[in-house]
């Protein structure tokens, strides 16, 4: 059985830059991910907001930036999903993949994933034009219509993407007004590629081995109506990653709860970035996030005198 000081679980921005701390405080570390280093920044088209960087840059640029950073240290990856957690009293063990690791401190850093609408449709039709990442699957619609719903950023952000490839782009969200920056809703309202539609809800996506058409309800008339499209692109939110965090771990509906110092309420566990129950939910906050996590499993494990 493999044995740690502390183990990050989640290579994204919070997870690289709690390992880069801890590694630099000569912490005996493993990060634990099961894809490629990066976590929602690499299915991000451009991320303009991140100091440092004023002209924006690609998100798998920035992520490879980050990756490059933890090349320089000891750092043990385990390739693989996490399955459980058991909580012990100063040795936690995760069970990883077919193998268990022991470790002293945990920070969680599995990020979050795109909520779902749950309609009929969505699933049948998941990569048969219905997709959750434009920047993964745009240029599969070179030339032709689609519909992205939703009114944050992420929904914004991807249309304008979409607008630089195909020929029309449905912005559809539920309300009238959106909750996106205004930045982008200045970009997107005035893009002679993207139509606008408010205050309407998509019932289904309908299609026999594709994507075809989305049937629409008015949210002030009821009104029903049939939009033609090729493909459709859902960005309704994200969702915390963890199924695989145990009861013993104090959760809400949007994340693991943590004091200001990321700790949870079981010692040696700590949380950061998207998974944490927050309101912010950017790079640069799951930058600080894992490095305060990083700073206070370094403490935690001094006081256990590692």
């Amino acid at each position: 059985m493999k044995s740690y000081d502390a183990v990050v679980i989640g290579g994204g921005p919070a997870g690289m830059t709690a390992a880069l701390y801890l590694l630099r405080a000569g912490v005996k570390t493993a990060m634990i991910e099961k894809l490629s280093p990066g976590g929602q920044v690499l299915m991000t088209s451009e991320i303009e907001n991140y100091p440092g960087f004023p002209d924006g840059l690609q998100g798998w640029e920035l992520a490879d930036k980050f990756a490059g950073h933890l090349e320089h240290y000891d750092l043990d990856r385990i390739n693989d999903e996490v399955r459980d957690i058991e909580v012990g009293t100063t040795l936690h063990t995760i069970k990883v993949g077919e193998e268990d690791v022991q470790t002293k401190a945990i920070i969680l850093a599995t990020g979050s994933r795109y909520r779902k609408l749950g309609i009929p449709g969505e699933e049948r039709l998941l990569g048969k034009g219905v997709s959750y990442c434009a920047l993964c699957d745009g240029n599969f619609f070179r030339g032709q219509d689609v519909a992205v719903i939703g009114g944050g950023n992420s929904a914004l952000e991807e249309a304008l993407y979409l607008a630089r490839l195909v020929n029309k782009v449905y912005l559809i969200h539920r309300r009238d007004e959106f909750r996106g920056l205004i930045c982008y809703q200045d970009k997107c309202f005035t893009h002679d590629k993207i139509e606008v539609i408010r205050n309407t809800h998509v019932d289904e996506i309908q299609g026999a081995d594709g994507v075809e058409t989305l049937a629409l309800r008015d949210a002030t008339s009821g009104d029903v109506s049939q939009l033609k499209v090729d493909g459709t692109f859902i960005f309704v939110g994200f969702e915390p990653i963890m199924d695989f965090v145990p009861d013993d771990i104090e959760k809400e509906s949007n994340g693991v709860v943590t004091d200001v110092e990321m700790r949870t309420n079981v010692p040696g566990i700590f949380a950061a970035g998207d998974i944490r129950a927050k309101m912010c939910r950017q790079v640069a906050s799951a930058v600080g996030d894992g490095a305060t996590a990083a700073n206070a499993a370094f403490t935690y494990l001094e006081q256990l005198g590692v």
